[in-house]
């Protein structure tokens, strides 16, 4: 199984990426109350509309996508894909055979309260055992990991995030150990480097598959 990777800033002209965009995205970048966050969608969507373009030789703008019951956009007779951005960068994976999920996250301080309240009994423990200085990361570590398997189920915030439970120790790799009714043999898990100050993952059923990833430049 092969996935390509693309990790790009959201700083865009606006102006001349929004005719790309289709009359509901524009629609939806006019919903935002910011500014900032409209200009970083329509620099999310026009950006994933080139790169699924060049992928399977179609205009940007004559691409249509499917919705999810849970809002997970799919290409029209494409491959699949898994788009995630925060703090100003973009993370896209992309795939012909299984379903990507990827997720990143600018690093920001964060309650103690929330790895309590979201992450499984074991991943809490595991958190524990890390020196004061490392408990930030690993609870990045965690949660890009959690939201990567959450993302490539399809399923949303409707699977809790303590059913299952992923690697989170520097010194140990991206692994998912644990998963209700499932087995976690049949799952890869990798940490992504997305550069200082951010944390990501990619994550796919591959039912013991060698999964190739391959990073790729905005061209």
């Amino acid at each position: 199984m092969k996935v390509d990777l693309w990790l790009w800033s959201l700083e865009a002209d606006t102006q001349a990426d929004r005719a790309l965009l289709s009359p509901d995205e524009r629609a939806r970048a006019d919903r935002f109350v910011k500014a900032r966050d409209a200009a970083l969608y329509i620099a999310g969507r026009s950006r994933l509309r080139r790169i699924l373009a060049a992928e399977t030789g179609r205009a940007p703008a004559d691409l249509r996508f499917d919705y999810g019951a849970q809002g997970k956009p799919s290409l029209q007779n494409g491959p699949a894909f898994n788009l995630s951005h925060a703090g100003g960068m973009a993370a896209l994976a992309v795939c012909e055979t299984g379903v990507p999920g990827i997720d990143i996250e600018k690093i920001r301080p964060v309650e103690k309260e929330v790895a309590t309240r979201f992450f499984s009994a074991s991943e809490n423990a595991a958190l524990a055992s890390l020196a004061p200085d490392e408990w930030l990361n690993g609870f990045y570590r965690c949660w890009t990991r959690k939201e990567a398997v959450i993302k490539a189920v399809g399923q949303g915030l409707s699977m809790p995030l303590d059913s299952f439970d992923v690697t989170l120790a520097p010194d140990v790799p991206a692994a998912l150990t644990r998963i209700a009714g499932g087995m976690a043999k049949d799952w890869h898990l990798t940490a992504l480097d997305a550069g200082p100050g951010f944390m990501a993952a990619l994550a796919m059923q591959n039912y013991g598959t060698p999964v190739k990833v391959r990073w790729r430049t905005i061209g």
